[in-house]
């Protein structure tokens, strides 16, 4: 580690120095001003490059812990395997850095599959984390959560310093998490979906008002899965929930655009490749690390297609273009694959409504008929005659 560290000074470093001499070359100094002022950038840089390797290094707090990598061979292995990393109250770091590592439940683990297991087991599970432990661009951001599609996690951060790693799973390709800048709206501890009543989802924040986007807690097979939604394991739910702050609302109780804890969707999932994601191919806790950007907060604001919003929603967007536009932005930059049709926001609970009503309608004209009849063959003086006969028979 002390290697590195040494490696990221000497090359920044260096790499400025050559930039301003390249500078001075290109200018004949007429004083020695311009020697002096090229001399106090290069100290500055030299300074302000330490104390960011510096910064970096008293952050990384976590030793390098290597992966091993299991085949599940059959179900006498399987049924092994989901005992071995079992929740143990005597060990729950063990349970819990499987599923963050592996993304998924154990029961969605099957014959054929390979997992990655860690040869050292902590309670925090940043030890896992592919974020940096420091983000210096966020060090004036009070709270900041950044989400990685690609790797299916996402990391939370207090003035630069990760303070969670979590596993999710997101948006499917029809119905995906779209990258951008979003922030945290409002929350509710259980929530009924308003698209389906059948999704309970535990531990909800919104962090799209008019698309429904959310973090909750639900299902987690180890893939992009969900309809544009961040799902998460229960306890990750539950710590963001009490962890995050809602937006600030206007005088009149509006949500203010963006006034929540900010939200970074970093990039998109690889849906080229099966249902397993690039953390299967970690050989370590420090072979990877995510590219954030500089600036969290000149990140660009996501860019949603209008079909993914509920048509409830879609007469009262702001900045509506922007979402008639979006598909074809999308499209252009290679978030969205040639040939791929995103699915319609589909209002399930009103699909249900509308066929009860008419199963109920469609019911009360069969009553109504036999109603009429009933009462036809009751009023048929020829009818009554017959069945006075009939009955004189027997």
């Amino acid at each position: 580690m002390g290697n590195s560290l040494i490696l990221i000074k000497f090359v920044l470093v260096i790499s400025i120095v050559i930039i301003l001499s390249s500078c001075y070359e290109n200018r004949k100094p007429e004083s020695g001003e311009y020697e002096d002022e090229i001399s106090e950038k290069i100290d500055k840089a030299h300074r302000d490059s330490v104390e960011l390797a510096e910064l970096i290094a008293k952050h990384d707090r976590f030793p390098l812990i290597e992966y091993e990598h299991v085949v599940i061979r059959d179900n006498k292995h399987l049924g092994e395997i989901r005992e071995q990393f079992k929740l143990d109250k005597e060990n729950p770091s063990k349970n819990k850095a499987f599923l963050t590592i592996n993304r998924k439940e154990r029961r969605f683990v099957k014959v054929g599959d390979t997992i990655v297991v860690p040869k050292e087991y902590f309670d925090d599970m940043c030890a896992y984390s592919i974020f940096p432990q420091y983000y210096h661009g966020a060090r004036d951001v009070p709270k900041l959560i950044l989400v990685s599609n690609r790797w299916q996690a996402y990391a939370c951060y207090e003035n630069g310093v990760q303070v969670r790693f979590a596993a999710a799973n997101t948006g499917k390709e029809k119905t995906p998490t779209f990258p951008g800048r979003y922030a945290l709206v409002w929350k509710q501890l259980v929530r009924k979906s308003s698209l389906d009543s059948n999704w309970i989802m535990p531990f909800t924040w919104n962090f799209h008002r008019y698309s429904g986007s959310a973090f909750h807690k639900f299902d987690m097979p180890g893939y992009a899965a969900s309809h544009s939604c961040v799902r998460q394991f229960l306890d990750d739910a539950e710590w963001l929930y009490n962890w995050g702050q809602r937006g600030k609302l206007d005088s009149n109780d509006h949500f203010i655009h963006l006034t929540g804890t900010p939200v970074l969707i970093l990039d998109v999932f690889d849906f080229t490749r099966p249902k397993t994601g690039p953390w299967f191919a970690l050989k370590s806790n420090k072979d990877f690390v995510i590219e954030v950007p500089e600036n969290p907060m000149e990140f660009e604001e996501a860019y949603i297609p209008i079909q993914q919003i509920p048509k409830t929603s879609r007469g009262i967007l702001p900045d509506k273009h922007r979402y008639v536009v979006a598909e074809d932005t999308l499209r252009a930059r290679g978030h969205i694959r040639e040939g791929v049709k995103l699915t319609e926001s589909v209002d399930f609970n009103e699909v249900r409504r509308k066929k009860k009503a008419a199963k109920l309608k469609s019911d009360a004209e069969k009553a109504k008929e036999t109603q009429e009849a009933d009462s036809k063959y009751d009023s048929d003086p020829e009818f009554n005659r017959q069945s006075s006969d009939t009955n004189s028979v027997r």
